[in-house]
């Protein structure tokens, strides 16, 4: 009996000895045990080990920065798998797919909840900025993780519309084609873009070899990159925004904690300044564990259940065979690309290349021109904000139809059908769009001195109009890129 309880002595100290090389902490029971614990987790080091209250607002993040990163992980084990059963081929890519809808187990299941998790996390993503824009999270020092987040929005598009071609099935091509065919119409590079993209003048073999690289390796690792800077440039800048008089009432839970020394033991922990403990807020922060990973935990979890029931009643779509002799009427880009699809046919300079460029370079500006950092970390800050804000949004939903029925109406083709190509890039929706915008938005900044409230106009009036575009290009093209109703 002595040996017996001797061995499993024994066998106990030796599991304990494997389970602490593991796991250096136990379940600590003081905040200073679950700073250290955090501090010393390689899975937990991604969150800071105190985070101020406002940080845990559902109301304020709506976890959108949490989610964005659960898909994008999602996506790739997902991904990962799907790799195991697809052959990067023109004559086997959509066989491939037939067997993940037959034949594999679970296969179809795997096909959907990526697929919806990609569409998921573009509308998520664009989600995220428009929250980081209307709480004034993009001032200083923020401006450089802003433009992070317009790359990283442009890196998730790419990453979505690069998936689109591998199917092979008659939807992926023909948006694809359309899609090219928007790249191409980039100044002086625009066909040599898309021959690089191509691997050729045509959609073939070279094409889907060259989405299929960017979709599962060169895309993904720059995104990776993108990611990890991002986090921790939110860690440098001194964690998420907030107001300088936060109310600690706003949260539940505990405030105090066991703070005594706690700068001091988390500096031990892990030495050298890269350590990002708020000073200015000592008193008022919250150890990370558990009360910002429990959050993340369920957060994950309820966007897992969505994906999940979403795979189970929603399949992928899948037409026949791509096939190049018969187009789809009509060919439409992925849904994300159809505002700027419905743009490109008024104008392809206009639409497809001058707008875009606009907004993109009005969105990476806003942190410099709009630097007061008052208002930073509250929803529409400014006296006024949400209102100018609605009405703005509203307005471009309204305008954005009214300048498409006028167009058809009473267009320079339809007034002037000899008009040089120069009238018909000069003036249509787009331009009009961008036009009316930029002189409301200049008219409010006068009457009210206030860079913030001409920002509210321009953003929210492009956002409504976007968001129009798109439900247009979507629910009211037809064949021929008619106008029709789609009831």
């Amino acid at each position: 009996m002595g040996v017996v309880e001797n061995t499993e002595g024994r066998l106990r100290s030796l599991i304990k000895r494997i389970w602490r090389s593991v796991f250096r902490h136990g379940l600590p029971d003081t905040d200073l045990d679950r700073m250290t614990a955090v501090v010393s987790n390689f899975f937990l080091h991604i969150v800071p080990a105190k985070v101020h209250p406002n940080s845990l607002r559902a109301s304020y993040t709506l976890g959108l920065g949490v989610i964005s990163a659960f898909l994008f992980v999602f996506l790739s084990i997902t991904g990962i798998i799907l790799m195991f059963h697809y052959v990067p081929s023109t004559r086997l890519a959509y066989l491939d797919i037939l067997d993940l809808k037959y034949v594999i187990s679970y296969g179809q299941l795997l096909r959907n909840v990526h697929r919806w998790a990609a569409h998921a996390m573009v509308a998520v993503v664009f989600l995220h900025m428009v929250r980081v824009f209307y709480t004034a999270s993009y001032k200083p020092p923020r401006e450089f993780n802003w433009m992070l987040g317009m790359v990283l929005l442009l890196v998730t598009l790419l990453l979505s519309f690069t998936g689109y071609l591998l199917p092979w099935d008659q939807l992926a091509y023909w948006a694809i084609v359309v899609g090219t065919n928007i790249a191409k119409y980039t100044p002086i590079i625009g066909d040599k873009i898309r021959f690089l993209l191509l691997g050729g003048n045509t959609v073939g073999q070279g094409a889907l070899l060259r989405f299929y690289v960017l979709h599962v390796a060169l895309l993904p690792a720059f995104a990776c990159i993108l990611i990890a800077v991002h986090i921790w440039r939110v860690r440098k800048d001194g964690g998420l925004s907030r107001p300088d008089d936060f109310e600690l009432s706003e949260v539940n839970g505990d405030k105090n904690g066991d703070k005594k020394n706690s700068k001091q033991i988390l500096v031990a922990a892990v030495p050298g300044p890269s350590l990002m403990v708020d000073v200015q807020d000592q008193d008022v922060s919250m150890p990370s564990w558990p009360h910002l990973t429990w959050r993340i935990t369920l957060v994950c979890l309820a966007v897992f259940f969505l994906l999940m029931l979403s795979g189970y009643w929603f399949d992928a779509p899948l037409l026949e065979i791509a096939n190049l002799e018969h187009p789809e009427n009509p060919a439409k880009a992925p849904w994300y690309f159809l505002g700027l699809q419905e743009l490109v046919s008024y104008s392809a300079l206009t639409g497809g290349i001058l707008v875009p460029g606009l907004i993109l370079i009005g969105l990476i500006l806003i942190p410099f021109v709009d630097s007061d950092t008052r208002g930073t970390g509250r929803w529409f800050s400014q006296a006024g904000g949400a209102g100018v804000a609605f009405l703005s949004f509203a307005g471009g939903v309204v305008v954005a139809p009214l300048l498409t029925w006028l167009q058809i109406s009473y267009g320079i083709r339809v007034l002037f059908p000899d008009a040089h190509q120069l009238w018909t890039d000069l003036v249509n929706p787009a331009s009009a769009f961008v036009f009316l915008i930029v002189i409301i938005s200049l008219f409010v900044m006068r009457i009210t001195r206030s860079t913030r409230l001409a920002a509210y106009v321009v953003f929210s009036a492009f956002f409504g109009g976007a968001l129009t575009y798109t439900v247009i290009g979507v629910f009211f093209r037809g064949p021929n890129w008619m106008l029709v109703w789609p009831f």
